[in-house]
Protein backbone atom coordinates (compact mmCIF):
# COMPACT_ATOMS: atom_id res chain seq x y z
CA UNK A 1 0.00 0.00 0.00
CA UNK A 2 1.30 3.42 -0.98
CA UNK A 3 0.27 6.43 1.11
CA UNK A 4 0.48 10.11 0.22
CA UNK A 5 1.02 12.42 3.22
CA UNK A 6 -0.09 16.04 2.63
CA UNK A 7 1.57 18.52 4.97
CA UNK A 8 3.09 22.00 5.25
CA UNK A 9 6.65 23.23 4.99
CA UNK A 10 6.83 23.61 8.77
CA UNK A 11 6.03 19.93 9.33
CA UNK A 12 7.45 18.19 6.29
CA UNK A 13 10.80 17.21 7.78
CA UNK A 14 9.19 15.90 10.97
CA UNK A 15 6.94 13.57 8.96
CA UNK A 16 9.78 12.40 6.69
CA UNK A 17 11.90 11.55 9.72
CA UNK A 18 9.03 9.66 11.34
CA UNK A 19 8.33 7.68 8.16
CA UNK A 20 11.83 6.16 8.31
CA UNK A 21 10.47 3.85 11.02
CA UNK A 22 7.19 3.04 9.28
CA UNK A 23 6.41 -0.57 8.39
CA UNK A 24 3.69 -2.10 6.25
CA UNK A 25 3.37 0.68 3.68
CA UNK A 26 5.39 3.00 1.46
CA UNK A 27 4.87 6.75 1.38
CA UNK A 28 5.43 10.07 -0.35
CA UNK A 29 5.35 13.42 1.45
CA UNK A 30 4.08 16.51 -0.37
CA UNK A 31 4.27 20.00 1.11
CA UNK A 32 1.35 22.06 -0.18
CA UNK A 33 2.01 25.30 1.69
CA UNK A 34 3.40 26.68 4.91
CA UNK A 35 0.59 25.44 7.18
CA UNK A 36 -0.65 21.83 6.84
CA UNK A 37 -4.15 22.58 8.08
CA UNK A 38 -4.72 25.18 5.31
CA UNK A 39 -4.86 22.46 2.64
CA UNK A 40 -7.49 23.14 -0.05
CA UNK A 41 -9.43 20.74 -2.26
CA UNK A 42 -7.61 21.94 -5.35
CA UNK A 43 -4.19 21.47 -3.72
CA UNK A 44 -5.19 17.97 -2.67
CA UNK A 45 -6.46 17.08 -6.16
CA UNK A 46 -3.27 18.38 -7.81
CA UNK A 47 -1.08 16.38 -5.39
CA UNK A 48 -3.04 13.18 -5.98
CA UNK A 49 -2.79 13.54 -9.75
CA UNK A 50 0.97 14.13 -9.57
CA UNK A 51 1.63 11.46 -6.91
CA UNK A 52 -0.61 8.41 -7.39
CA UNK A 53 -1.43 6.65 -4.12
CA UNK A 54 -3.81 4.13 -2.59
CA UNK A 55 -4.88 6.66 0.01
CA UNK A 56 -4.03 10.12 1.27
CA UNK A 57 -3.44 11.28 4.86
CA UNK A 58 -4.00 14.95 5.66
CA UNK A 59 -3.48 16.88 8.88
CA UNK A 60 -5.94 16.12 11.65
CA UNK A 61 -6.36 19.90 11.99
CA UNK A 62 -7.87 20.25 8.49
CA UNK A 63 -11.47 21.44 8.53
CA UNK A 64 -12.25 21.18 4.80
CA UNK A 65 -14.60 18.55 3.37
CA UNK A 66 -12.53 16.45 0.96
CA UNK A 67 -15.31 14.06 -0.08
CA UNK A 68 -15.74 15.77 -3.51
CA UNK A 69 -12.01 15.24 -4.16
CA UNK A 70 -12.35 11.60 -3.13
CA UNK A 71 -15.23 11.12 -5.54
CA UNK A 72 -13.33 12.81 -8.35
CA UNK A 73 -10.00 10.99 -7.89
CA UNK A 74 -11.16 7.69 -6.42
CA UNK A 75 -8.57 8.02 -3.64
CA UNK A 76 -9.80 7.85 -0.02
CA UNK A 77 -8.64 10.74 2.17
CA UNK A 78 -8.08 10.14 5.89
CA UNK A 79 -7.27 12.39 8.83
CA UNK A 80 -3.86 11.97 10.41
CA UNK A 81 -2.82 13.34 13.79
CA UNK A 82 -3.40 16.96 14.74
CA UNK A 83 0.30 17.49 15.36
CA UNK A 84 3.11 16.30 13.09
CA UNK A 85 5.17 15.16 16.08
CA UNK A 86 2.50 12.52 16.80
CA UNK A 87 2.28 11.17 13.24
CA UNK A 88 3.74 7.79 14.23
CA UNK A 89 0.60 7.15 16.28
CA UNK A 90 -1.43 6.71 13.11
CA UNK A 91 0.93 4.23 11.37
CA UNK A 92 -0.75 1.14 12.92
CA UNK A 93 -4.15 2.55 11.93
CA UNK A 94 -2.96 2.96 8.33
CA UNK A 95 -1.99 -0.72 8.19
CA UNK A 96 -5.17 -1.93 9.91
CA UNK A 97 -7.48 0.39 7.96
CA UNK A 98 -8.62 2.10 11.13
CA UNK A 99 -8.13 5.75 10.15
CA UNK A 100 -11.16 8.02 10.03
CA UNK A 101 -12.19 10.46 7.31
CA UNK A 102 -13.58 12.90 9.86
CA UNK A 103 -11.77 12.34 13.18
CA UNK A 104 -8.11 13.13 13.88
CA UNK A 105 -6.08 9.94 14.41
CA UNK A 106 -4.77 10.89 17.86
CA UNK A 107 -8.29 11.66 19.08
CA UNK A 108 -9.44 8.38 17.58
CA UNK A 109 -6.70 6.50 19.45
CA UNK A 110 -7.41 8.30 22.73
CA UNK A 111 -11.10 7.55 22.41
CA UNK A 112 -10.41 3.92 21.54
CA UNK A 113 -8.03 3.49 24.49
CA UNK A 114 -10.60 4.99 26.86
CA UNK A 115 -13.38 2.88 25.38
CA UNK A 116 -11.27 -0.25 25.77
CA UNK A 117 -10.42 0.64 29.38
CA UNK A 118 -14.10 1.23 30.17
CA UNK A 119 -15.08 -2.11 28.66
CA UNK A 120 -12.22 -3.87 30.47
CA UNK A 121 -13.30 -2.39 33.82
CA UNK A 122 -16.89 -3.48 33.19
CA UNK A 123 -15.85 -7.03 32.31
CA UNK A 124 -13.54 -7.33 35.30
CA UNK A 125 -16.19 -6.04 37.69
CA UNK A 126 -18.84 -8.41 36.34
CA UNK A 127 -16.47 -11.37 36.72
CA UNK A 128 -15.07 -10.30 40.11
CA UNK A 129 -15.63 -12.21 43.31
CA UNK A 130 -16.78 -10.07 46.25
CA UNK A 131 -16.55 -10.23 50.01
CA UNK A 132 -20.09 -8.84 50.19
CA UNK A 133 -22.60 -6.94 48.10
CA UNK A 134 -24.41 -3.81 49.25
CA UNK A 135 -27.22 -2.47 47.06
CA UNK A 136 -25.83 -4.63 44.20
CA UNK A 137 -22.41 -3.00 44.60
CA UNK A 138 -19.55 -5.45 45.10
CA UNK A 139 -17.04 -4.82 47.88
CA UNK A 140 -13.72 -6.56 48.42
CA UNK A 141 -11.83 -9.47 46.89
CA UNK A 142 -11.32 -8.99 43.13
CA UNK A 143 -13.81 -6.15 42.70
CA UNK A 144 -12.52 -2.65 42.02
CA UNK A 145 -11.95 -0.14 44.80
CA UNK A 146 -15.25 1.57 45.58
CA UNK A 147 -15.41 5.34 46.13
CA UNK A 148 -17.59 6.70 48.93
CA UNK A 149 -18.23 10.43 49.19
CA UNK A 150 -18.47 11.78 52.71
CA UNK A 151 -20.80 14.72 53.21
CA UNK A 152 -19.67 16.23 56.49
CA UNK A 153 -22.24 17.64 58.93
CA UNK A 154 -25.02 16.34 56.72
CA UNK A 155 -27.67 17.63 59.14
CA UNK A 156 -26.49 21.19 58.49
CA UNK A 157 -26.00 20.92 54.73
CA UNK A 158 -28.23 23.43 52.87
CA UNK A 159 -28.68 21.21 49.80
CA UNK A 160 -28.06 17.63 50.88
CA UNK A 161 -29.97 15.94 48.07
CA UNK A 162 -28.23 17.99 45.36
CA UNK A 163 -24.79 17.31 46.88
CA UNK A 164 -25.46 13.57 46.96
CA UNK A 165 -26.69 13.50 43.36
CA UNK A 166 -23.64 15.49 42.19
CA UNK A 167 -21.32 13.04 43.90
CA UNK A 168 -23.07 10.05 42.32
CA UNK A 169 -22.88 11.69 38.90
CA UNK A 170 -19.16 12.27 39.48
CA UNK A 171 -18.60 8.55 40.02
CA UNK A 172 -19.24 7.88 43.71
CA UNK A 173 -20.46 4.37 44.51
CA UNK A 174 -22.07 5.52 47.72
CA UNK A 175 -22.82 8.49 49.97
CA UNK A 176 -21.48 8.70 53.50
CA UNK A 177 -23.43 11.02 55.79
CA UNK A 178 -21.31 12.46 58.57
CA UNK A 179 -22.83 13.79 61.79
CA UNK A 180 -21.12 15.92 64.44
CA UNK A 181 -21.80 15.84 68.15
CA UNK A 182 -24.45 18.56 67.78
CA UNK A 183 -26.64 16.28 65.64
CA UNK A 184 -29.72 14.56 67.04
CA UNK A 185 -31.39 11.27 66.19
CA UNK A 186 -34.14 13.25 64.47
CA UNK A 187 -31.51 14.97 62.31
CA UNK A 188 -30.15 11.58 61.25
CA UNK A 189 -33.61 10.24 60.39
CA UNK A 190 -34.39 13.40 58.41
CA UNK A 191 -31.20 13.19 56.35
CA UNK A 192 -31.53 9.49 55.56
CA UNK A 193 -35.20 9.95 54.70
CA UNK A 194 -34.24 12.67 52.21
CA UNK A 195 -31.98 10.19 50.39
CA UNK A 196 -33.91 7.01 51.12
CA UNK A 197 -35.12 6.49 47.54
CA UNK A 198 -31.62 6.67 46.03
CA UNK A 199 -30.49 3.27 44.79
CA UNK A 200 -26.89 3.78 45.93
CA UNK A 201 -25.11 2.64 49.07
CA UNK A 202 -25.75 4.98 52.01
CA UNK A 203 -23.53 4.97 55.09
CA UNK A 204 -23.66 6.73 58.44
CA UNK A 205 -20.48 8.29 59.85
CA UNK A 206 -20.50 8.93 63.60
CA UNK A 207 -19.24 7.41 66.84
CA UNK A 208 -22.52 8.08 68.68
CA UNK A 209 -24.44 4.78 69.16
CA UNK A 210 -27.81 6.55 69.28
CA UNK A 211 -27.19 8.33 65.98
CA UNK A 212 -26.10 5.05 64.40
CA UNK A 213 -29.30 3.34 65.57
CA UNK A 214 -31.38 6.17 64.10
CA UNK A 215 -29.85 5.53 60.65
CA UNK A 216 -30.34 1.78 60.47
CA UNK A 217 -33.74 1.93 58.74
CA UNK A 218 -31.77 2.80 55.57
CA UNK A 219 -28.01 2.74 56.23
CA UNK A 220 -26.17 -0.02 54.36
CA UNK A 221 -22.81 0.66 56.00
CA UNK A 222 -21.85 2.03 59.42
CA UNK A 223 -18.78 4.18 60.13
CA UNK A 224 -17.49 3.59 62.76
CA UNK A 225 -17.87 1.02 65.53
CA UNK A 226 -15.33 0.65 68.34
CA UNK A 227 -14.70 -2.02 70.96
CA UNK A 228 -16.59 0.13 73.49
CA UNK A 229 -19.67 0.82 71.33
CA UNK A 230 -19.96 -2.72 69.95
CA UNK A 231 -21.93 -4.11 72.94
CA UNK A 232 -24.38 -1.22 72.63
CA UNK A 233 -24.95 -1.75 68.92
CA UNK A 234 -24.53 -5.46 68.17
CA UNK A 235 -28.23 -6.39 68.40
CA UNK A 236 -29.40 -3.42 66.30
CA UNK A 237 -26.66 -4.04 63.73
CA UNK A 238 -27.48 -7.73 63.47
CA UNK A 239 -31.16 -6.95 62.96
CA UNK A 240 -30.50 -4.32 60.28
CA UNK A 241 -28.01 -6.47 58.34
CA UNK A 242 -25.91 -3.34 57.69
CA UNK A 243 -22.19 -3.79 57.11
CA UNK A 244 -19.92 -2.39 59.82
CA UNK A 245 -16.59 -0.55 59.70
CA UNK A 246 -14.44 -1.25 62.77
CA UNK A 247 -11.75 1.10 64.03
CA UNK A 248 -9.15 0.97 66.82
CA UNK A 249 -9.81 3.35 69.71
CA UNK A 250 -8.33 3.92 73.14
CA UNK A 251 -6.60 0.92 74.65
CA UNK A 252 -8.28 -1.58 72.34
CA UNK A 253 -6.55 -2.60 69.14
CA UNK A 254 -8.17 -3.21 65.79
CA UNK A 255 -7.53 -6.96 66.13
CA UNK A 256 -9.36 -7.03 69.47
CA UNK A 257 -12.30 -5.14 67.97
CA UNK A 258 -12.49 -7.52 64.99
CA UNK A 259 -12.46 -10.53 67.32
CA UNK A 260 -15.23 -9.02 69.46
CA UNK A 261 -17.35 -8.28 66.36
CA UNK A 262 -17.05 -11.87 65.19
CA UNK A 263 -17.95 -13.16 68.62
CA UNK A 264 -21.02 -10.90 68.51
CA UNK A 265 -22.13 -12.69 65.33
CA UNK A 266 -21.48 -9.85 62.88
CA UNK A 267 -20.43 -11.17 59.48
CA UNK A 268 -20.22 -8.16 57.15
CA UNK A 269 -17.35 -6.30 58.79
CA UNK A 270 -14.63 -4.04 57.40
CA UNK A 271 -11.46 -2.70 59.03
CA UNK A 272 -10.28 0.91 59.01
CA UNK A 273 -6.80 1.18 60.61
CA UNK A 274 -7.22 5.00 60.39
CA UNK A 275 -5.02 6.97 58.01
CA UNK A 276 -3.54 9.96 59.84
CA UNK A 277 -3.08 13.45 58.31
CA UNK A 278 0.24 14.49 56.69
CA UNK A 279 2.92 15.36 59.29
CA UNK A 280 0.76 13.76 61.98
CA UNK A 281 1.78 10.14 61.47
CA UNK A 282 0.48 9.50 57.95
CA UNK A 283 3.40 7.32 56.84
CA UNK A 284 3.41 5.25 60.01
CA UNK A 285 -0.36 4.79 59.85
CA UNK A 286 -0.11 3.54 56.27
CA UNK A 287 1.90 0.57 57.51
CA UNK A 288 -1.14 -0.60 59.47
CA UNK A 289 -3.04 -0.99 56.20
CA UNK A 290 -0.48 -3.60 55.08
CA UNK A 291 -1.35 -5.83 58.02
CA UNK A 292 -3.61 -8.74 57.15
CA UNK A 293 -6.73 -8.21 59.24
CA UNK A 294 -8.58 -11.15 57.77
CA UNK A 295 -11.33 -8.83 56.54
CA UNK A 296 -11.44 -6.16 53.80
CA UNK A 297 -10.09 -2.71 54.65
CA UNK A 298 -11.51 0.72 53.93
CA UNK A 299 -9.16 3.70 53.69
CA UNK A 300 -10.52 7.03 54.86
CA UNK A 301 -8.65 9.60 52.78
CA UNK A 302 -10.44 12.73 53.97
CA UNK A 303 -7.72 13.82 56.43
CA UNK A 304 -5.03 13.29 53.81
CA UNK A 305 -6.75 15.47 51.19
CA UNK A 306 -8.38 18.12 53.37
CA UNK A 307 -5.52 18.79 55.80
CA UNK A 308 -2.89 19.76 53.26
CA UNK A 309 -2.62 22.75 50.92
CA UNK A 310 -2.06 20.87 47.67
CA UNK A 311 -4.01 20.09 44.54
CA UNK A 312 -6.20 17.05 45.09
CA UNK A 313 -5.77 15.17 41.75
CA UNK A 314 -2.24 14.00 42.50
CA UNK A 315 -3.13 13.25 46.11
CA UNK A 316 -6.07 11.11 44.98
CA UNK A 317 -3.88 9.22 42.52
CA UNK A 318 -1.28 8.38 45.17
CA UNK A 319 -3.88 7.46 47.78
CA UNK A 320 -5.68 5.21 45.30
CA UNK A 321 -2.36 3.52 44.51
CA UNK A 322 -1.70 3.02 48.24
CA UNK A 323 -5.22 1.63 48.68
CA UNK A 324 -4.68 -0.78 45.78
CA UNK A 325 -1.34 -1.99 47.15
CA UNK A 326 -2.92 -2.50 50.59
CA UNK A 327 -5.85 -4.43 49.14
CA UNK A 328 -8.49 -1.95 50.26
CA UNK A 329 -12.09 -2.56 49.26
CA UNK A 330 -13.07 1.11 49.32
CA UNK A 331 -11.83 4.64 49.89
CA UNK A 332 -13.60 7.52 51.56
CA UNK A 333 -13.18 11.04 50.14
CA UNK A 334 -14.96 14.37 50.53
CA UNK A 335 -15.39 17.71 48.79
CA UNK A 336 -15.80 19.62 52.02
CA UNK A 337 -13.48 22.51 51.16
CA UNK A 338 -13.12 24.54 47.97
CA UNK A 339 -9.68 23.08 47.30
CA UNK A 340 -11.07 19.53 47.19
CA UNK A 341 -13.92 20.32 44.80
CA UNK A 342 -13.91 17.59 42.17
CA UNK A 343 -12.14 15.08 44.41
CA UNK A 344 -14.87 12.46 43.94
CA UNK A 345 -14.32 12.37 40.18
CA UNK A 346 -10.56 12.44 40.66
CA UNK A 347 -10.61 9.55 43.12
CA UNK A 348 -12.94 7.51 40.91
CA UNK A 349 -10.67 8.03 37.92
CA UNK A 350 -7.66 7.12 40.07
CA UNK A 351 -9.36 3.97 41.38
CA UNK A 352 -10.31 2.99 37.83
CA UNK A 353 -6.71 3.57 36.74
CA UNK A 354 -5.48 1.14 39.41
CA UNK A 355 -7.98 -1.52 38.37
CA UNK A 356 -7.24 -1.07 34.66
CA UNK A 357 -3.52 -1.41 35.47
CA UNK A 358 -3.92 -4.65 37.43
CA UNK A 359 -1.11 -7.03 36.47
CA UNK A 360 1.11 -4.20 35.23
CA UNK A 361 4.15 -2.88 37.13
CA UNK A 362 2.93 0.72 36.93
CA UNK A 363 -0.40 2.54 36.48
CA UNK A 364 0.50 4.02 33.08
CA UNK A 365 -1.01 3.95 29.59
CA UNK A 366 -4.13 2.18 30.85
CA UNK A 367 -6.71 4.40 29.16
CA UNK A 368 -7.48 6.02 32.54
CA UNK A 369 -5.69 9.02 34.02
CA UNK A 370 -6.08 11.86 36.50
CA UNK A 371 -4.48 14.63 34.44
CA UNK A 372 -6.06 18.05 34.89
CA UNK A 373 -3.43 20.65 33.95
CA UNK A 374 -0.25 18.82 33.00
CA UNK A 375 0.16 16.85 29.79
CA UNK A 376 1.53 13.34 29.46
CA UNK A 377 3.82 14.24 26.56
CA UNK A 378 5.04 17.62 25.42
CA UNK A 379 4.69 18.29 21.72
CA UNK A 380 7.63 19.23 19.56
CA UNK A 381 6.08 21.95 17.46
CA UNK A 382 7.83 23.21 14.31
CA UNK A 383 9.88 26.35 14.87
CA UNK A 384 8.24 29.67 14.01
CA UNK A 385 9.45 31.24 10.77
CA UNK A 386 9.96 35.03 10.57
CA UNK A 387 12.41 37.58 9.17
CA UNK A 388 12.61 39.96 12.13
CA UNK A 389 11.26 40.30 15.65
CA UNK A 390 10.45 43.21 17.96
CA UNK A 391 9.85 43.08 21.70
CA UNK A 392 6.40 44.32 22.64
CA UNK A 393 6.25 47.40 24.83
CA UNK A 394 4.27 47.68 28.04
CA UNK A 395 0.78 49.08 27.39
CA UNK A 396 0.36 52.76 28.08
CA UNK A 397 -1.73 54.25 30.85
CA UNK A 398 -4.15 55.95 28.47
CA UNK A 399 -7.43 54.08 28.27
CA UNK A 400 -9.93 54.67 25.49
CA UNK A 401 -13.45 53.72 26.51
CA UNK A 402 -15.53 52.00 23.86
CA UNK A 403 -18.49 54.17 22.82
CA UNK A 404 -20.54 50.97 22.72
CA UNK A 405 -20.13 50.63 26.48
CA UNK A 406 -18.31 48.46 29.00
CA UNK A 407 -19.09 44.92 30.12
CA UNK A 408 -19.23 43.30 33.53
CA UNK A 409 -18.20 39.67 33.08
CA UNK A 410 -18.99 36.88 35.52
CA UNK A 411 -19.79 33.20 35.94
CA UNK A 412 -23.21 31.90 36.98
CA UNK A 413 -24.28 28.25 37.20
CA UNK A 414 -21.55 27.05 34.87
CA UNK A 415 -22.24 29.72 32.24
CA UNK A 416 -20.25 32.78 31.13
CA UNK A 417 -22.31 35.96 31.50
CA UNK A 418 -21.49 39.40 30.05
CA UNK A 419 -23.62 42.34 31.22
CA UNK A 420 -23.84 45.79 29.56
CA UNK A 421 -26.38 48.47 30.43
CA UNK A 422 -28.70 46.02 32.13
CA UNK A 423 -28.64 43.55 29.21
CA UNK A 424 -26.92 40.18 29.75
CA UNK A 425 -25.53 37.67 27.24
CA UNK A 426 -24.99 34.11 28.45
CA UNK A 427 -23.10 31.24 26.84
CA UNK A 428 -21.05 28.09 27.39
CA UNK A 429 -17.83 29.30 25.76
CA UNK A 430 -15.92 32.54 25.33
CA UNK A 431 -16.39 32.32 21.57
CA UNK A 432 -20.17 32.00 21.87
CA UNK A 433 -20.45 35.04 24.11
CA UNK A 434 -18.06 37.17 22.07
CA UNK A 435 -19.82 36.39 18.78
CA UNK A 436 -23.13 37.33 20.38
CA UNK A 437 -21.58 40.63 21.52
CA UNK A 438 -20.33 41.22 17.98
CA UNK A 439 -23.74 40.41 16.51
CA UNK A 440 -25.33 43.05 18.74
CA UNK A 441 -22.72 45.65 17.82
CA UNK A 442 -21.42 45.66 21.38
CA UNK A 443 -17.76 46.35 20.59
CA UNK A 444 -16.16 48.90 18.27
CA UNK A 445 -12.52 49.23 19.41
CA UNK A 446 -9.83 46.63 18.71
CA UNK A 447 -8.26 46.95 22.17
CA UNK A 448 -11.69 46.50 23.76
CA UNK A 449 -12.27 43.38 21.62
CA UNK A 450 -8.89 42.00 22.72
CA UNK A 451 -9.74 42.75 26.35
CA UNK A 452 -13.11 41.02 26.10
CA UNK A 453 -11.52 37.97 24.48
CA UNK A 454 -9.02 37.72 27.34
CA UNK A 455 -11.58 38.08 30.13
CA UNK A 456 -14.18 35.80 28.53
CA UNK A 457 -11.54 33.11 28.04
CA UNK A 458 -10.50 33.45 31.69
CA UNK A 459 -14.13 32.99 32.69
CA UNK A 460 -14.27 29.83 30.59
CA UNK A 461 -11.13 28.51 32.27
CA UNK A 462 -12.59 29.18 35.71
CA UNK A 463 -15.58 26.99 34.82
CA UNK A 464 -13.41 24.26 33.34
CA UNK A 465 -11.14 24.04 36.38
CA UNK A 466 -13.70 24.83 39.07
CA UNK A 467 -12.01 28.05 40.17
CA UNK A 468 -13.38 31.42 41.18
CA UNK A 469 -13.41 34.20 38.56
CA UNK A 470 -12.47 37.83 39.10
CA UNK A 471 -12.66 40.26 36.20
CA UNK A 472 -9.29 41.99 35.70
CA UNK A 473 -7.75 39.66 38.29
CA UNK A 474 -5.12 37.00 37.71
CA UNK A 475 -6.25 33.46 36.97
Amino acid sequence: MHVLFLTGTQSGEIIRESLKKAEGFSADVVETGEIASFLTKNQLKKALLEHPADCAVVSGMCTADFSPTEAETGVPVFRGTRHAADIRLCFPLIVSGGLSKTEAADRLLDAEKKRHAKELLKQREEAADAYCTLRQVKFGKDSRIKVLCEIMDAHRHPALREAAERALEAGADGIDLGFGFDASADDVRRCFSALEDLSCVLSVDTLDPELIKASLFRADLVFSVTYETLPLLKDALAASKAAVVLIPRGEHTLSETIKAAREAGLTKIFADPLLQPPLSGMTASLSAFLTDTGIPKIMGCVNATELIDADSPGLCALLAAAAAECGCAAVLVSEHSDKTAGAVSEMRRAADMMQASAGKPYPKDSGCDVFVIKEKRRRNEPALVYDDIRDAECPGENLSLDPCGSFRIGVENGKIVAVRRGHAIRGDTAEEVFRAIQAEGGVSLLDHAAYLGKELYKAGLSIRFGRSFEQDGEF
